[in-house]
């Protein structure tokens, strides 16, 4: 178990992460809550506290890993392991059904939970109540898959301290929401435009959701990469659009994103599609607008032609 002054600098970090929530997103906490974040490094204490308005938000796509923070967790789960029955099974397996297991639920708390964004440790995660710890089994998979994907939404808090998962100096990210599928999974539930070919727009529906995962340093923390993130699983009707250009021979040559001039209020992201006949090299443009403003995403405008002006 970790000593009193682990335990001490890992909650002040996950406190300090919770702190810097704007006031809209952080409610008064149940005492279990309030139990979870001074006993594990994977549960945030929800306090009721009216942070800045800056606060760093995060809509980020990547894989969640489960990691020992400390070797006397592992050497706990290894002795738990050895209690049930896993003949045949792989260690992924293994792991996956113990922590399944909810007398073992002591387990998932105590364990660092790590977002992998593009092959690249990215942040550490902390539910803001403990309810997301079931979102976090959710994301266990049984075999690696490489077409995983995890969209986390939160607050980006500071940098975890040494203690909280073995050396791994990354934000702390207390999260709201989070959603585990694959990459067929989301693409089969994109709705088939009219006209459609199916395997036609499952081509097209993948280029697009790999050309925006693979924006360079896409870890969903500016407001541009958050609103290409929430429109990669939040919006078919960019697919859709793509499809059609596809339909009339025209190629996908860029995806670019900019502050909306028109909105002052609020941050309002301008993503842009331009679209080049293959043949004459014509430039079609399409736009649609996304606020960015506070933790969730919204659509402001569909994606319709865009003219310069």
């Amino acid at each position: 178990m970790t000593n009193t002054t682990e335990i001490n600098e890992t909650a002040n970090a996950i406190q300090a992460a919770t702190d810097a929530a704007p006031a809209m997103l952080t409610a008064a906490a149940p005492p279990t809550a309030m139990v979870a974040a001074s006993s594990c490094p994977s549960c945030a204490a929800a306090a009721p506290a009216a942070g800045p308005r800056s606060s760093s938000y995060i809509y980020a796509l990547g894989q969640i890993e489960a990691r020992y923070p400390i070797i006397s967790v592992e050497k706990e789960f290894m002795q738990t392991a050895g209690r049930i029955e896993t003949t045949g099974l792989t260690d992924r397996q293994v792991f996956q059904k113990v922590l399944s297991d909810p007398q073992n639920r002591y387990l998932v708390r105590q364990l660092c939970w790590v977002m992998n964004i593009a092959g690249l440790d990215t942040y550490i995660l902390a539910p803001r109540e403990p309810s997301g710890l079931d979102l976090l089994l959710d994301s266990l998979r049984a075999t690696r898959d490489a077409n995983a994907l995890d969209v986390v939404i939160g607050v980006k808090g500071p940098i975890a301290p040494p203690t909280m998962c073995n050396g791994l100096l990354l934000p702390i990210v207390v999260f709201d929401q989070l959603y585990s599928f694959d990459r067929e999974f989301l693409i089969k539930s994109i709705p088939l435009p009219k006209k459609a070919h199916a395997d036609a727009f499952a081509a097209t529906a993948a280029e697009v959701l790999n050309r925006i995962l693979a924006v360079t340093d896409n870890a969903g923390a500016t407001p541009a990469h958050r609103a290409m993130n929430y429109l990669a699983v939040r919006d078919p009707s960019i697919y859709a659009r793509v499809a059609e250009c596809h339909g009339r021979d025209l190629a996908l040559t860029a995806v670019e994103t900019r502050p909306w001039s028109h909105s002052t209020a609020r941050v309002i992201v301008e993503v842009l599609f331009t679209f080049t006949q293959r043949k004459n090299e014509f430039v079609e443009k399409y736009c649609v607008r996304v606020d960015v403003n506070d933790e969730f995403p919204f659509l402001v405008s569909k994606i319709a032609p865009y003219y310069e002006h």
